[in-house]
């Protein structure tokens, strides 16, 4: 049997392999188009008879095809990508054409205008709701003529993403530069040189040093390497991957994968009546239109922008001060800003790194949940993985499991940067009564260990976890059992990073960080003295920050609102026309941001780029609750856990957040927490 087909808790990695991908995928999908068809013939439209039997059909989909997009991510290869190209075409194909089916949409639509739907529970009335707005979206109301039409955009939007991210991961891996001697690059901490030791010795070299686009390797040499050229050429190869320009140029271009994407997505929105794909976004999400999103990226910019150009301002004067720079360049920055900071605060991403090795970060901060949400992490050393690295913990409440979820935490070839967490299985209700408990994927990129010792993170990098964990939660502690609105599912795309962002701030608390810090080598927890410059250090450049997330998200926003192929937009002159208003220093012109901008061009995030900040807001305001109640709290903590990870998608954003905060949300809270304008 193939062990795809196979209901389980979870994936029985230790018999999966990807010659079942292909026929796994294809069986399901063809037993789902079956039922379809008995359903229809059938006149099913009651919930027993139609929708729990789709969810069932469509959950064992997604348990099979988790673990196929997962595999993608994780461990890359030349013929994994051929499977998976065919299988997100075949995919696609599915999904439009089930959501055009006008005679499922009117099964559906009958069970939402009759008596029965009256007395359906919230979860149930909101999964409804969804599908038919899934089914609108679709197309479902087109004529044949723009059914065929938007189908084949769709297919043709999931192969232009695919090869984007493809590009994107080709160009990351072919670039690096070795140097035989450490005495080529000072200033690198020792900690940094030892990884850069290793990936010379992975690539076939018995000495010397050598540096990548990942990461783990990019940040510590563009953030410390003393030499100017060297952080030089790191920079333009980094902020050129995929485009028409730097060492690589044209090789893996991703320029007309853009244009092609946002002339697609485009006229898809026009399929469906929206004047640009930035309103269709906008139909899943918390922001009412358009006008609302730019204004309120445009009160950041009135809030922020001119601390922004002080800050930068106040960094030129440092470096030509240190070194008699008279032009402070992009690939300075990074390498003035830590030495600007260490001498303001006189502390350091390296000197805090021995105090978070990475066991201690993880273990304190289960530790930091179970108080927060009274539940219990435990390793499961007994459960097979997919990879060495990977690790799998189970969650229990009152000593019953509840959740699972597998940690993949270092970097490695062939693995896809940057952070995120992915469903595995998705809670609902089983038909012999029984509950499929939700497992998650949560996955970084940090610096693996070396020679035996521990993995040391950088205070950023212990961020990092605690937003992807918190993306977790969310996953794993809802309470509802419709897989639609389950969890993250159904939960607007502007409101999903609230858990994430959330769960941040307890990188922050001196009680906390008591909890998830401990020396590497002696186990003492993050000195007072250290601790109480790092938070004084918390909101330096704060609001370059701030600018730099306003950039991409407008950028993203406005590319999509205003794209016109006919008009001949330039992407990179709609870009460069927004840097004009919110940027400190402008980059040089080769730079391509665009070309490796993967969260709009190959993630979910299109034209959606703002939920970051405007979930930061959602965050920032749920965690002032904690600042007044105290930040363990016990009812506060289980009040957040019932009103905000327990309901998932099954009720309405504001209304979620109103029951947990007492009011609607207001900025104040953010710029108060980064230290702006106040």
């Amino acid at each position: 049997m193939n062990p795809l087909l196979i209901d389980s808790a979870r994936p029985a990695f230790e018999e999966i392999n990807i010659t079942h991908f292909e026929p796994a995928i294809s069986a399901i999908l063809e037993e789902n188009r079956s039922l379809v068809a008995a359903l229809i013939k059938n006149g099913a439209c009651s919930w027993d008879d139609l929708v729990y039997p789709r969810e069932k059909a469509e959950d064992r989909l997604n348990n099979a095809w988790s673990v196929v997009s997962h595999f993608n991510a994780v461990l890359n290869s030349d013929e994994l990508r051929e499977i998976f190209k065919k299988l997100i075409a075949s995919l696609t194909a599915y999904n439009t054409e089930l959501g055009q089916n006008t005679q499922l949409y009117q099964a559906y639509q009958t069970l939402a205008d009759s008596d029965e739907f009256k007395g359906l529970n919230q979860a149930q009335k909101q999964s409804i709701n969804h599908i038919l707005r899934g089914f609108k979206l679709s197309g479902v109301a087109l004529e044949e003529a723009s059914k065929q039409k938007y189908s084949a955009l769709k297919q043709k939007l999931s192969g232009l993403s695919n090869r984007f991210s493809e590009n994107v991961l080709d160009a990351t891996q072919a670039w690096s530069k070795y140097y035989e001697n450490k005495e080529e690059l000072p200033g690198i901490p020792e900690s940094a040189l030892q990884l850069l030791a290793s990936l010379a010795k992975e690539q076939g070299h018995e000495t010397g040093y050598l540096i990548t686009l990942d990461a783990p390797s990019y940040l510590p040499v563009i953030t410390y390497c003393e030499d100017r050229k060297v952080r030089e050429a790191l920079y333009e190869a980094f902020l050129t991957r995929a485009s028409d320009q730097g060492p690589y140029a044209g090789k893996w271009d991703n320029s007309e994968n853009i244009r092609e994407i946002l002339t697609a997505r485009q006229e898809l929105a026009a399929l469906l009546s929206f004047d640009n794909y930035a309103e269709r976004s906008l139909a899943t999400k918390m922001a009412a239109n358009s006008s609302d999103v730019v204004e309120f990226l445009e009160q950041l910019v009135d809030k922020g922008f001119a601390a922004a150009k002080d800050e930068f301002t106040k960094l030129r004067e440092f470096a030509k001060s240190e070194d008699g720079l008279d032009d402070l360049e992009m690939w300075d920055t990074a390498f003035y800003g830590e030495k600007l900071r260490q001498q303001c605060f006189d502390i350091s991403q390296e000197e805090l790194k021995p105090y978070f090795p990475t066991p201690r970060v993880t273990t304190g901060m289960f530790d930091v949940v179970e108080r927060l949400f009274d539940i219990q992490v435990k390793h499961r050393p007994e459960v097979a993985t997919y990879h060495a690295d990977a690790k799998y913990f189970s969650i229990y409440s009152q000593g019953e499991e509840v959740a699972g979820f597998y940690f993949d935490l270092y970097a490695r070839k062939n693995k896809r940067g940057g952070a995120w967490m992915g469903d595995c299985r998705v809670r609902r209700r089983l038909e012999n009564g029984d509950i499929q408990l939700p497992v998650a994927f949560m996955v970084c990129n940090f610096t693996p260990p070396v020679d035996g010792e521990d993995s040391l993170l950088t205070h950023n990098e212990v961020t990092t976890l605690f937003h992807e964990f918190g993306h977790g939660l969310h996953h794993m502690l809802t309470q509802i059992e419709v897989a639609d609105v389950s969890g993250i599912a159904g939960v607007p795309w502007d409101v999903v990073e609230l858990p994430s962002q959330f769960l941040e701030n307890w990188c922050w608390q001196e009680e906390s960080i008591a909890m998830i810090s401990g020396h590497y080598q002696t186990g003492e927890s993050l000195p007072k003295e250290l601790l109480t410059k790092m938070l004084a250090a918390k909101n330096f450049q704060s609001s370059m920050q701030l600018m730099r997330q306003v950039e991409f998200s407008l950028f993203d926003f406005i590319v999509h609102r205003d794209f016109s192929a006919s008009g001949n937009t330039d992407v990179m002159a709609v870009l460069d026309k927004i840097r004009d208003k919110v940027s400190v220093k402008k980059p040089p012109e080769y730079t391509r941001f665009p070309h490796a901008f993967s969260h709009i061009f190959s993630g979910g995030y299109s034209a959606g780029y703002y939920s970051y900040k405007w979930a930061e807001v959602l965050a920032a305001d749920a965690f002032s609750r904690f600042e007044e109640d105290g930040i363990f709290n016990k009812e506060t903590g289980l009040a957040y856990k019932k009103e905000i990870l327990e309901v998932g998608g099954s009720i309405d954003a504001m209304d979620m957040f109103v029951n947990f905060r007492g009011r609607k949300p207001s900025v104040d809270a953010l710029l108060k927490q980064s230290g702006i304008g106040v």
